[in-house]
């Protein structure tokens, strides 16, 4: 979801190069469908958060490469991204890819591109990794009573699972919301035997995410992130534009989501576009989303999901500033 920054002043690189502009930190994600940025204080006060379905990941599952559109799309965003950064003065950055980046063949072109306008390295996560930092993300803020936590990171092209007060355990699966609507739902509207194949397909990586990571039934609390959990709570509260507010610790209820599924998948893409909390481009990823988030919570049995507007971009931010604390002297 977006929080636009109106006009942002054109970019100055001697802004950035000047160290006394260095104060503010910056954390992106160059993620399969959306590419996102956070733009914060020292202390990881949030100063803006933009975000663009970009659709990185478009083909790559089928293909095994980064469409030439897709990147030209995902680098025009991180170019604007720089201006944002540049107007605020973020001088230290992480900047990251993951699942289209990890499983495109043509990666190093486009880390090369994006490093190049962003001016900072594109690390690629392995997907333990984003799911670690996206567990500290969203756990940040939440009270310590309400652990141990389940949390699913629901992207484009895949869900990770951590579980524990503390990360003991993550499971990062293929089965993001753009994979499974073009490996499963062909047709607009996708038809009952087409949800019912991907209801069929998730509830064996769920299991088999079971098999392989102890503990994952031990979550008190599902926290929800990313933008199917977001667009599914302000579906569900019927807001008119996108409230961060009203949206983070929103408590999104199983029966919720199966009437939000029962009311936007006999439905074409262009009809769901405009619906509370349903952007044109999210559009068409929508019902493979709440399909992901539907199956597992009725696979681990919750009755309802927290959603967290924190996530990898925070968990991002709070990376950089332990990294500056561990390198100040003590006293």
């Amino acid at each position: 979801m977006t929080e636009a920054v109106p006009n942002p002043a054109p970019a100055n690189p001697a802004n950035l190069a000047n160290p006394a502009n260095r104060a503010n930190l910056a954390a992106l994600d160059c993620g399969t469908l959306s590419t996102r940025l956070l733009v914060s204080t020292p202390d990881g006060a949030p100063i803006v958060r933009l975000s663009r379905i970009t659709r990185l990941g478009e083909g790559v599952d089928s293909s095994g490469s980064l469409q030439p559109g897709a990147v030209e799309r995902v680098l025009s965003v991180l170019a604007e991204y720089r201006e944002v950064m540049d107007q605020h003065g973020a001088g230290r950055a992480r900047m990251v890819g993951t699942s289209a980046v990890r499983d495109s063949a043509n990666r190093a072109e486009f880390s090369q591109r994006a490093s190049a306008i962003v001016g900072a390295p594109l690390e690629l996560l392995s997907g333990q990794e984003e799911a670690q930092l996206s567990f500290l993300g969203a756990t940040s803020d939440l009270a310590p009573g309400t652990a141990p936590w389940l949390v699913v990171d629901i992207g484009g092209g895949s869900t990770e699972l951590v579980v524990g007060p503390e990360p003991s355990g993550a499971s990062a699966l293929d089965l993001g919301c753009v994979r499974v609507r073009e490996r499963f739902l062909a047709h607009d509207p996708p038809s009952p035997s087409e949800l019912a194949a991907a209801r069929s397909f998730l509830t064996a990586q769920y299991l088999r995410a079971e098999a392989e990571v102890r503990g994952l039934r031990q979550g008190r609390t599902l926290v929800g992130l990313a933008g199917t959990v977001s667009a599914l709570a302000c579906f569900d509260l019927a807001l008119p534009a996108y409230d961060r507010k009203a949206v983070h610790h929103h408590r999104l209820s199983r029966a919720a989501v199966e009437r939000a599924l029962g009311q936007l998948a006999p439905k074409e893409a262009a009809e769901r576009a405009g619906l509370p909390g349903i952007e044109a481009a999210r559009a068409p990823f929508i019902v493979a989303g709440a399909l992901v988030l539907s199956t597992l919570m009725a696979h681990f049995g919750f009755e309802q999901c927290l959603v967290s507007e924190a996530d990898i971009l925070d968990g991002l931010v709070l990376s950089l500033i332990a990294v500056s604390q561990a390198a100040t002297p003590a006293g």
